[in-house]
């Protein structure tokens, strides 16, 4: 493992794992929560441990850039070497709610690619970490994605309602797991082998996913957008078009079938 890679590695770890402590301790004692804007909740808790990271990360890297969810972004990331990409707690309305569906995520970006990811549950007590190249673990066990093949019967961590939409143009025979509101967590339980695949048409922020996709892709997975492009992340538009994130055996035939519904729905815009 590259020396900036493991050192990084640490520093990490041990952030993500002091703000989940933050996160337990406010939850406990009653936490505010307001929205940002219609149907986008935060919590008292994103801004404290946002608050905790900066300070951790950015005094033991000043020169890195930075990304994250309840910060103005500051440009620094388009010009610096590496960033940190952040989201302090994904999964706010599992937080709020008191489920136990969020995560705290830090991703440590380097030309487009993901160098270091940590990812932390710690209402499941999990730690996910991976880097570049040294693979994934969970709790120090190393994680290693499913060997389904195709998507009948495949384990997917997805609303049911999802599959109900007359977008799809062939029926489902599949297994529908368990859904946290993080996405970072439902590309973890893919990682984990919990599941087999997760998908969202709609677009994927970097802050959401970066460090998960990481852990996915050490772990022997696959994430692209519907059209197959894997994520370059910390581009001038922090996101991806669209998610497909699942075991090699079962990614295809997914992607194929979000590219179909998607094209579909954009078909009947155009006719509106």
């Amino acid at each position: 493992m590259p020396a900036p890679d493991a050192a990084d590695l640490a520093l990490v770890a041990d952030a993500v794992r002091e703000a989940g402590a933050v996160a337990l301790e406010m939850a406990a004692e009653g936490v505010a929560r307001w929205e940002k804007s219609p149907g986008n909740p935060v919590t008292a808790a994103d801004l404290a441990i946002d608050q905790l990271l900066a300070k951790r990360l950015r005094s033991a890297r000043p020169d890195y850039g930075w990304l994250s969810e309840e910060s103005r972004d500051d440009g620094s990331r388009l010009v610096a070497r590496r960033s940190f990409l952040v989201d302090p707690i994904d999964g706010t309305r599992d937080y709020a709610r008191g489920r136990s569906g969020y995560a705290v995520s830090v991703a440590i970006v380097e030309d487009g690619e993901v160098r270091v990811g940590a990812l932390f549950a710690p209402a499941r007590g999990q730690l996910f970490l991976a880097v570049r190249g040294g693979g994934a673990v969970l709790n120090d066990e190393p994680l290693r994605v499913s060997s389904a093949r195709g998507l009948a019967g495949a384990r997917l961590s997805v609303d049911a309602s999802t599959l109900s939409s007359r977008l799809w143009q062939d029926p489902w025979a599949v297994e529908i797991v368990d859904k946290p509101n993080a996405i970072a967590l439902r590309i973890g339980m893919v990682a984990s082998g919990a599941a087999d695949c997760t998908f969202d048409g709609r677009p994927a922020r970097d802050i959401d996913i970066a460090a998960a996709a990481l852990i996915l892709e050490e772990a022997g997975g696959r994430i692209t957008d519907h059209t197959g492009q894997r994520p370059m992340f910390n581009s001038l538009v922090p996101r991806s078009r669209s998610l497909v994130a699942a075991t090699p055996g079962v990614h295809e035939e997914m992607r194929a079938r979000l590219a179909d519904a998607l094209a579909r729905y954009e078909a009947q815009g155009r006719r509106r």
